[in-house]
C-alpha cells in the first residue's frame, strides 16, 4: 500500500509537469536549430583556412562574415526564447501545486511536527529552479554530443576514435561524480535543515531562552549542527569541485590533443588546416553540456531529493474528496464509541468515549495536564481523525464537511495564543512596529442602554 501510495505522489507531479508537455516539445526545437547553429564557429573557420586564405579574396571574408553574424544572431535568439519558455513551464508548474503543497502542509503540520512538510515550499522552489537553470538547457543538448562526436570521425577516422574515446572517459568521470557525491550532498541538505529548523525554533521561543539564561546552551546545540552541516557541506564541495576542474582540465587537453593529431595528419598531407581548426572546435562544443551538467550536479542532486520529497509528502496527504453541501448545522454533538490514537502513539488516549450535547449546552472538561483535553479538542474540531467510533454533528459525520464548512460553525482556540493580528496589534498600538502609523486612534463601539 505504501507502494502504491508513493506512486500516486509521483504521477501528480508527473502530471503537473505534463501540463506543459508542448511547451517541452518547443524546447526541443529550439534545442535541435540551436545545435545545428553551433557549427557555425568550424565551418567558417573551415572556410576561412580552406578557401578565403587560399583565394586572398575579400569579397569571400566579407559575405562569410556576414553570413556568420546572422547565423549567431538566430543561434542567440533561440537561446533566449528557449530559456524564456523554461522560464515559465517553471512557474507554471509552481503556481499548478502552491495550493495542493500549502494544503498538505497545513494538513500534515496540523497533526505533527513533519520535516516534509516544513520543507515542502522549499522543495517546490528547488525543482522550480532546476527547471530554468542552465543545467537543465544542457541535458537538451546532451543529446547532440554523440551527433558531433561522430561528425568529427568524418573528418578522419583517428579524429574519430580520439574525440569517442574522450568523450566515453568524460561521460565516466561524470557518472563517478555522482555516485561519489549523493550521499554527501543529501546528508550536507538534511543536517543544513535541521539547524534552520533549530534555529527558527529557538527564534520564537527566543523570550523563554534569554528568561531562563539558556543562550549559551542554546547556542552550543545550534552551533552543533552548523558544523557537521558545514564540514558534509565541505566534503561535497571538495569532491564536486575536483570532478569538475578534472574534466575541465581534461576537456583542454582533449581539444589541445585534437590540435596535435590534426597538425600530425596535415604534416603527411591527410588532413587540410582547417579541418584540423574546425575539429577541436566542434570537439569543445560536443564536450561542453557534460562539463555544465557536472558543474552544476548539486542542483540536480537537490531537485531530485526535492521530488522525492514532494512525492511522498502528497503521497501521505491525498487530496481532500469533495463532499456533498449540507444543511446549517444546529449545534448537536454525538459522539459514540470514541477513540483516538495521538500521532506516533500506540497507546490510545481516548477509549470507547460516548456522550452528546445538546444545542445551547456549555460543557467543561476539567482534568490535570496530560489528562488528553486537548486531545479531545482537537478530535472534536477534526484536525485529528478518531481510530475508532464516530462524531457526527446534528445526525452526520463530521467527515462530511469540508474543512472549510466545519471552520465556520466549529471554533477552536489553542493553547498556545498567537495569530496573525494578536502578535503585531501591541506592536503597532506602542509605536514600534515598522507599519505603524504616526497617529492612532482606536473608536470602540458604544455599550448598549440594557447593558449598563
Amino acid at each position: 500500500m505504501a507502494i502504491t501510495s508513493h506512486k500516486y505522489g509521483r504521477q501528480e507531479l508527473i502530471d503537473a509537469r505534463s501540463e506543459s508537455r508542448w511547451l517541452y516539445w518547443e524546447v526541443v526545437l529550439f534545442s535541435c536549430f540551436a545545435n545545428l547553429l553551433l557549427l557555425t564557429g568550424p565551418l567558417y573557420m573551415l572556410q576561412i583556412y580552406d578557401r578565403v586564405l587560399g583565394s586572398r579574396s575579400e569579397a569571400t571574408l566579407v559575405a562569410l562574415s556576414l553570413v556568420v553574424v546572422f547565423l549567431y544572431a538566430m543561434m542567440g535568439l533561440l537561446d533566449f526564447a528557449r530559456g524564456r519558455v523554461m522560464a515559465r513551464v517553471g512557474a507554471r508548474f509552481q503556481a499548478r501545486l502552491d495550493r495542493r503543497f500549502f494544503d498538505a502542509m497545513l494538513r500534515r503540520s496540523a497533526i505533527k511536527q513533519d520535516p516534509l512538510a516544513a520543507s515542502a515550499a522549499n522543495d517546490l522552489e528547488i525543482i522550480q529552479r532546476l527547471m530554468t537553470s542552465p543545467v537543465l538547457m544542457a541535458f537538451f543538448d546532451l543529446p547532440w554530443t554523440p551527433i558531433f562526436l561522430f561528425g568529427i570521425g568524418l573528418f578522419h577516422p583517428w579524429l574519430g576514435v580520439l574525440a569517442l574515446s574522450g568523450g566515453a572517459i568524460l561521460i565516466g568521470f561524470a557518472l563517478l561524480n555522482q555516485m561519489t557525491t549523493r550521499a554527501a550532498g543529501s546528508k550536507a541538505a538534511q543536517l543544513t535543515f535541521r539547524a534552520s529548523q533549530t534555529a527558527e525554533h529557538m527564534h520564537s521561543e527566543a523570550e523563554m531562552i534569554r528568561a531562563l539564561n539558556m543562550s549559551a546552551g542554546a547556542f552550543e546545540r545550534w552551533q552543533n549542527l552548523r558544523n557537521l552541516a558545514l564540514v558534509n557541506q565541505l566534503k561535497n564541495s571538495d569532491l564536486s569541485g575536483g570532478f569538475t576542474a578534472m574534466i575541465k582540465t581534461f576537456r583542454l587537453l582533449l581539444q589541445s590533443a585534437m590540435l596535435g593529431l590534426g597538425a600530425y595528419l596535415v604534416l603527411h598531407d591527410q588532413l587540410t588546416p582547417g579541418v584540423m581548426i574546425a575539429g577541436s572546435i566542434l570537439l569543445g562544443r560536443a564536450l561542453a553540456p557534460i562539463e555544465l551538467a557536472v558543474g552544476q550536479w548539486a542542483l540536480v542532486q537537490r531537485g531530485r531529493k526535492g521530488w522525492q520529497n514532494l512525492s511522498m509528502l502528497l503521497s501521505e496527504t491525498l487530496p481532500e474528496m469533495p463532499r456533498t453541501p449540507l444543511s446549517v448545522p444546529q449545534a448537536r454533538i454525538d459522539a459514540q464509541a470514541l477513540t483516538v490514537f495521538p500521532p506516533g502513539d500506540q497507546t490510545a488516549a481516548l477509549k470507547s468515549l460516548t456522550f452528546s450535547i445538546p444545542p445551547g449546552s456549555a460543557v467543561g472538561v476539567i482534568g490535570p495536564s496530560g489528562a488528553d483535553k486537548s486531545t479531545l479538542a482537537r478530535t472534536l474540531t477534526g484536525v485529528w481523525k478518531p481510530a475508532g467510533g464516530k462524531i457526527r454533528l446534528d445526525g452526520a459525520p463530521l467527515d462530511n464537511y469540508a474543512p472549510e464548512v466545519l471552520g465556520e460553525h466549529i471554533g477552536y482556540l489553542p493553547q498556545r495564543v498567537q495569530n496573525f493580528l494578536t502578535v503585531q496589534l501591541p506592536k503597532i498600538l506602542r509605536g514600534c512596529h515598522p507599519s505603524a502609523p504616526q497617529n492612532i486612534s482606536l473608536r470602540l463601539p458604544k455599550k448598549p442602554q440594557h447593558m449598563k
